[in-house]
């Protein structure tokens, strides 16, 4: 019988006279390893990877945060690390989901609060603003909302725009992940302590398990920031865990 359904891990069999509303069995696929304060197993058979704005003009010295004097630098940890996990998540069959900034050309996707961040005077360079080099801040398919080359992305992996520090507002990653039939999710990318966190947030209110990978994840943010950011998803949100340790993990789980 014909199946119905964007995701084969959700899909119907039907025919003329019959529908089938069994979803495929998903095999698990449970490892376990090391995360602050305890030990977690979580099965990859029911977890996908979010990796947020690691985009130009976030994390490369051309790009918009550079240009406004923004050290960039502490991106290139995450990127390191992400470079290494991607390939073995792939290989794993975990969805990997790209959510990354794309305003429209004529920003009316974009409030006054969200054009107000980093232009607070009305004179600077904010959201959507022209660079004197490229095109507006963050414009969809612009080499600023670009990924960075040094993260190569697939044709099996999943491309969100968004325009909120939050993924999950006005965008459709809590449908593709309950259709991927996603329990568990794993978070990357910058700024941890802003994009990355409040989208592990709303994860988290929404019911999905989230664990933040500390080693994948970086923000140019002062130091504090940082640990503030650990210490409230260790504490309300979730768990942390390093990428590199659930690479070795994978390494020793037949």
């Amino acid at each position: 019988m014909p199946n119905l359904g964007s995701s084969p891990r959700n899909s119907w069999t039907v025919s003329a006279d019959h529908s089938d509303l069994r979803r495929p069995i998903v095999t698990p696929k449970p490892v376990t390893l090391p995360a602050q304060h305890q030990a977690i197993t979580l099965d990859l058979a029911r977890t996908a990877i979010v990796v947020i704005d690691m985009q130009n003009d976030f994390c490369t010295p051309g790009g918009w945060l550079a240009h406004i004097g923004v050290d960039v630098t502490p991106t290139q940890r995450a990127t390191e690390a992400l470079a290494k996990l991607l390939p073995v998540l792939r290989a794993q069959s975990v969805p990997i989901i790209w959510v990354n900034w794309g305003n429209r050309p004529d920003r009316l996707n974009l409030s006054p609060a969200l054009l107000h961040v980093y232009n607070a005077d009305g004179a600077s360079v904010g959201l959507g603003d022209a660079l004197p080099k490229s095109a507006a801040v963050l414009e969809k398919d612009t080499w600023g909302a670009a990924i960075i080359d040094a993260l190569p992305t697939a044709p099996s992996d999943i491309h969100i725009d968004k325009f909120r520090m939050s993924g999950f507002w006005d965008t459709p990653l809590d449908a593709i992940l309950r259709n991927l039939r996603i329990d568990t999710v794993l978070f990357g990318g910058v700024n941890a302590d802003q994009c990355v966190l409040a989208t592990l947030m709303d994860a988290n209110f929404a019911g999905y398990d989230t664990i933040m990978l500390q080693d994948c994840s970086a923000t140019t943010s002062p130091d504090y920031c940082w640990d503030a950011t650990l210490y409230n998803v260790r504490t309300c949100f979730g768990f942390t865990l390093n990428g590199a340790d659930l690479i070795a993990a994978l390494e020793t789980t037949p």
